[in-house]
């Protein structure tokens, strides 16, 4: 039986820690973190999301503002909305939440985002950082993965990493990281021939593929660590990519869904915000 990687645990004690911290910023130098989220359209999911990550930051004491444009926006439009919070000094943290309307170019809107302001660490720049393993800013789930696997003193080094998915949310970037802490990594995707005896080799293996339950006990070394990234709805009940239970009796220690890789991007989101006020105002100095 695997033991579980308790996320949430971890994100609670990392978000108390990021509230002692902002609560000493305010009180000497009398100005507050402030993260602006750029909400396109009415996706429910993606509004359920900003609302989460408006009562995180209200719960760490960093100011947060959500600038709601209609899905019909045009990329001049929104891209005015990027430069004015580029320029704005009181804003320290910019996201734009995606998905993003189909008819604007995420990549291009993305790019326009100061790096220094990027906490998504989605910009060309943050990604090169990350890419040539001096990061800065770094996409906020991969990082809570490596935060989870330090916690529990699961060693990277040396071990055979298997990514399951290429995004550039988490795939890349989490390989990309385990690389940096000198795991040897194997990215697997949708064309990869033979998951299975891929996945089979893995003392680490991180599923992101975006599909319920795809990964079984047969997929898992036994004693592997297995983190699960994916969640979905599947008859009214939240799931990981992972099979839980099957993978579970195999596994070494695996993370649950909901409560594992989900709360610590929040957690390393608010982290992301401090870096970014720090950065900015520092530089002030």
């Amino acid at each position: 039986m695997a033991q579980l990687l308790d996320g949430k645990a971890l994100a609670l004690e990392i978000r108390e820690h990021i509230k002692y911290q902002v609560d000493q910023i305010i009180s000497t130098k009398g100005i507050t973190p402030h993260l602006a989220v750029v909400l396109v359209g009415e996706n429910p999911a993606s509004q359920s999301y900003v609302k989460g990550k408006e009562t995180a930051c209200r719960k760490a004491g960093i100011k947060s503002t959500v600038i709601k444009v209609e899905e019909s926006i045009s990329e001049i439009e929104l891209e005015k909305i990027i430069d004015d919070l580029n320029n704005n000094d009181s804003v320290h943290g910019i996201l734009l939440q995606l998905p993003i309307s189909k008819h604007l170019n995420a990549d291009k809107i993305i790019a326009r985002i100061r790096s220094d302001k990027d906490v998504d660490g989605f910009t060309p720049q943050n990604v090169a950082l990350l890419t040539n393993s001096q990061p800065h800013l770094v996409p906020c789930t991969p990082l809570g993965i490596i935060r989870i696997l330090k916690k529990y003193a699961i060693p990277i080094e040396g071990k055979h990493c298997v990514v399951v998915g290429r995004s550039q949310i988490v795939g890349k970037p989490m390989a990309s990281l385990l690389l940096k802490d000198h795991g040897t990594v194997t990215i697997c995707h949708s064309r990869t021939t033979n998951l299975r005896a891929m996945t089979l080799q893995a003392d680490i293996l991180v599923v992101a593929m975006g599909k319920p339950k795809m990964i079984d006990g047969t997929y898992v070394k036994p004693g592997a660590t297995v983190i699960d990234v994916g969640i979905s709805k599947v008859d009214g009940i939240i799931v990981g990519d992972v099979d839980f239970e099957s993978a579970e009796a195999v596994a070494g220690y695996i993370t649950p869904v909901p409560g594992g890789v989900g709360p610590m991007t929040i957690a390393c989101l608010l982290e992301n915000t401090l870096l970014c006020y720090e950065t900015l105002v520092g530089a002030k100095k």
